[in-house]
């Protein structure tokens, strides 16, 4: 039963919270959900960057090995 009651209450101050965020708290609320979409932004490009560098040094690293492999081969 208190199981039951506590996600009652939970979805109660949920909807509560959201009502006043939007009516009461506009301005502010939707400043946050700005902020939030510009941050989202920004570090998914950092991490898609990064992760860019990372599969090119990678793949670098793949060929050096190739190549010595291949040099020898070649010397045998």
């Amino acid at each position: 039963m208190g199981k039951i009651i506590s996600i009652i209450g939970g979805t109660v101050a949920v909807v509560i919270g959201l009502v006043l965020a939007f009516f009461a708290w506009r301005e502010a609320f939707i400043l946050g959900i700005e902020f939030l979409i510009m941050l989202v932004l920004i570090l998914g490009g950092l991490i898609a960057v990064v992760a860019g560098i990372s599969e090119i040094k990678d793949s670098l690293t793949a060929n050096k090995e190739e190549d010595k492999k291949e040099e020898d081969n070649n010397k045998k």
